[in-house]
């Protein structure tokens, strides 16, 4: 490059290193190259490349609140030269004005949302990627009920995509199963999104696609392959330098009951979408707590953080996820009115997808806000739906609250053996605040039930349990530090302390020691 005499051919291949640069997350040197091609000659396509190249750092650096901006520049101003590159920069512009919500201008999103519903429509079958921005845009423009349709087009086609559109693409290939409560959809693209990126060393999106998959993961339930996947990506985002929000901790560590893990981790998310870059952040920090609070009983609590997770009206799903930790709160506080206008807000999103996820959270909530025979049939719905999902953690809530509301009705019997069933699903997942809560409901029905017994199965740390986890499914030490960015002798000090806390001699022996910890689903 450096040797190319002529000036415009030079300024060309500088905007293709500076784009090379951006993909491979050296985010500086990207930046350091735009200054160098903006210096020649450029036509008006290679200056909106460059203002695609600029946003494109933007968001993916998590630096600027202007991302939605510059990119909203650069996809107009790409729209005559290239139609789909356009299409393509109006869907991250439209992920970027979510992340920084009303950090950023206040009218991008509904302007990037009207801008694409103008755009003209590509010739031929549609790409999984316009499916996903037309019901984007319509979700924007006109809600989600019409919506929906393109969304459910577009989460199909995305599990069919090639592996160069994956990796491409691959930031947004869960939105329209999460718009949708998929769940099981959520976890089986971002799986093989991670093993794509992975096999191709896809470094500056390894981070973004591992914590999208540790989300899923969190959701059914299996937290030791949650923590693996953290520490894997706060290995990489290490090494690249581009710090990523603890959406994944969060979700996590609210889950298992932990207060003291989620209360620091909360502080840094809330302390991060003050910096003007992500709000979205602080969305997931206040979800997080309304989960913590519910599971510890402290509904006033919870009910103040569920309205902070669910005050944005742009942002389409942490927020949307939140509503069910909302009416929980509500209801158990007493507000009953502010419960059933969540309930109705849920419902909106609910009722137009009809999985069993979606009804199964809508019958739950519905449950807390009835009566009598009403909510008896509402409960039993949930705990039908729900059990033919993978989402165990929102499958023993409902059994919790069944167990709960039949107390409540004098009716023991039936509430052991509802509280029984959430006690003991709790207790394996690892829920500790739910189980406690399920714990004190059956002795309150005059059963006695020993208090969980935490032992060992804490004793390693993230990175620790992800090691071991690695080398228990037959990685050599070098291949560990080549997935973690460590050195092949870090490796082998982690796996001596292992060893140690374990109290094994080897690899071999790692198999049945993960699995008496509860640490024996495969890695992802």
């Amino acid at each position: 490059m450096l040797l190319t005499g002529d000036r415009a051919r030079h300024a060309e291949r500088t905007l293709a290193a500076a784009q090379a640069s951006m993909q491979a997350g050296a985010f500086g040197k990207a930046l350091d190259l735009l200054a160098t091609a903006e210096a020649g000659p450029l036509d008006e396509f290679q200056r909106a490349r460059v203002d695609l190249v600029r946003g494109n750092v933007a968001f993916a650096s998590g630096f600027s609140s202007d991302a939605p901006s510059l990119l909203l520049r650069a996809a107009r101003r790409l729209e005559p030269f290239d139609l789909e590159l356009a299409r393509e920069t109006y869907l991250t512009a439209w992920r970027a004005a979510v992340n920084c919500g009303h950090l950023a201008r206040q009218d991008v999103l509904p302007e990037i949302c009207r801008a694409v519903r103008a755009l003209p429509s590509l010739p031929g079958t549609p790409r999984p990627l316009d499916l996903l921005l037309d019901g984007l845009a319509l979700l924007g423009t006109d809600g989600r009920a019409a919506a929906i349709p393109t969304l459910q087009r577009a989460a199909k086609a995305h599990t069919e995509m090639r592996m160069e559109d994956v990796l491409r693409w691959g930031l947004f290939t869960t939105e329209a199963s999460a718009l949708l409560w998929d769940i099981e959809g959520m976890h089986a693209i971002s799986a093989r999104q991670v093993q794509l990126a992975r096999d191709v060393g896809a470094l500056a999106q390894l981070p973004i696609f591992l914590n999208a998959l540790g989300i899923a993961t969190a959701w059914i339930g299996d937290f030791a392959s949650a923590a693996a996947l953290i520490a894997e990506a706060d290995s990489v985002a290490a090494a690249i330098g581009s710090p990523i929000a603890p959406f994944t901790e969060l979700k996590l560590r609210s889950l298992q009951g932990k207060e003291a893990e989620t209360s620091a981790l909360m502080a840094h998310a809330i302390e991060l979408a003050a910096t003007g870059t992500q709000e979205i952040a602080a969305i997931s920090a206040h979800w997080a707590a309304a989960v913590l609070y519910n599971g510890l009983a402290r509904y006033e609590d919870a009910l103040t953080a569920a309205r902070q997770a669910t005050s944005n009206p742009f942002e389409p799903h942490v927020s949307i996820f939140a509503l069910p930790e909302l009416v929980e709160a509500a209801a158990r506080a007493g507000d009953t009115e502010l419960g059933h206008h969540a309930l109705a807000q849920l419902a909106e999103t609910t009722q137009p997808c009809g999985n069993d996820v979606a009804t199964g959270i809508e019958a739950r909530c519905r449950a807390l806000l009835s009566e009598g025979a009403a909510a008896e049939a509402c409960y039993r719905e949930a705990v039908d739906r729900l059990g033919r999902t993978r989402v165990r953690p929102e499958l023993a809530r409902a059994h919790l609250l069944y167990g709960e509301w039949l107390r409540r009705e004098n009716r023991r019997m039936d509430a052991r053996a509802q509280l029984r069933i959430a006690f003991t699903m709790f207790d394996a997942i690892g829920m500790e605040a739910f189980a406690e809560r399920a714990r004190r409901e059956l002795t309150a029905t005059g059963e006695t039930v020993r208090k969980r017994n935490v032992e060992t199965v804490t004793a390693l740390t993230a990175q620790e349990a992800c090691i071991a986890r690695l080398a228990r499914d037959g990685l050599t030490n070098p291949e560990i530090g080549a997935r973690l960015f460590l050195s092949a002798r870090t490796v082998e000090w982690h796996l001596r302390k292992i060893f140690t806390k374990l109290g094994i001699g080897s690899r071999r022996e790692l198999p049945a020691a993960l699995a008496q910890l509860g640490h024996d689903r495969q890695t992802a």
